[in-house]
């Protein structure tokens, strides 16, 4: 659900693997994988693939829309038998807001990369790593059932209980590189070449660690932040992307996640503010000069 960069890889993975998958998507995207899904990068093929612009009874829904549109999907959702339905989103926030509609959801994590280079291409960008858990922290047997499918198509995939955790600690890396890559229009790796950047992306993480410990989780999370620009440094974030094709970012699902989060604990959060803020205003700038 949601065929953008990250909905495609997982489908052509899958799908490749024999599995029937459905391409839920709309617009100009939802035609072009009428056509077929290109996919370049570390594979390159070309797939015909089962497109539909609605959703549709599944064994296994993974959700990877934009988490501003989360709760638009889950009340759609609901009209269909959706099965065990597995958030593979950016952020904070989607699980709660689809089991508001939903039973059986699940929560994700991957560090898998694609980019869409066009409607219906994809860049296959880099083999990471996914787990899938139980927001409640149980290993039940909808986590074991989309792990063994996830690993039987080929994918690196684990069963977690701390599954809450490790979208914490994403959010928080993803709150460092994805608005200075945006706001900058620059590549990943861009941020460990330039030393102010650098001492920027350790100012905001600082920010983000300080809530983890105030929430419990105690991590120290420089050398993760490096060995992700490192891995992905060729990499366009996510946000980048939105932020090229003119369209709304996840900005409040990510920095804006952790400033409520942190002015809940009464701690202060300066620079993750200014992102937010910064990206928010050129969201609404991109806005006004479409229009």
């Amino acid at each position: 659900m949601g065929a953008g960069a990250l909905g495609c890889l997982y489908g052509y993975l899958i799908h490749k693997a024999g599995y029937e998958v459905v391409f839920v998507a709309r617009g100009k995207q939802f035609e072009a994988l009428k056509r077929g899904l290109k996919v370049t990068g570390l594979v390159e093929d070309f797939v015909r693939v089962n497109a539909v612009d609605k959703p549709c009874d599944a064994d296994i829904t993974f959700v990877t829309v934009k988490s501003y549109d989360t709760e638009v999907v889950a009340k759609s959702l609901r009209c269909v038998d959706c099965g065990i339905v597995v958030s593979l989103q950016n952020g904070i926030g989607n699980e709660e807001i689809l089991s508001k509609y939903l039973g059986r959801v699940l929560g994700g994590v991957t560090t898998y990369a694609s980019n869409l280079i066009d409607y219906g291409w994809i860049e296959f960008a880099g083999v990471g790593e996914t787990f899938i858990g139980s927001m409640d922290g149980k290993i039940g047997e909808d986590v074991l059932k989309v792990v063994e499918v996830l690993k039987e198509c080929g994918i690196n995939a684990e069963a977690v209980e701390d599954i809450v955790k490790r979208k914490w600690i994403k959010t928080v890396i993803n709150s460092v590189i994805n608005p200075i890559t945006a706001i900058l229009r620059v590549r990943n790796g861009t941020i460990m070449e330039i030393e102010e950047l650098w001492e920027l992306a350790l100012a905001v993480l600082r920010e983000g660690e300080e809530v983890l410990r105030a929430m419990g989780i105690d991590v120290e999370l420089e050398g993760v932040l490096r060995d992700v620009v490192t891995k992905t440094a060729k990499n366009k974030s996510s946000m980048l992307q939105d932020m090229e094709r003119g369209k709304r970012t996840e900005i409040e699902f990510i920095n804006g996640a952790i400033v409520r989060k942190a002015e809940e604990l009464g701690i202060d959060t300066p620079y993750n503010r200014a992102l937010l803020l910064l990206v928010k205003s050129l969201e609404k700038f991109l806005t006004y000069r479409q229009s």
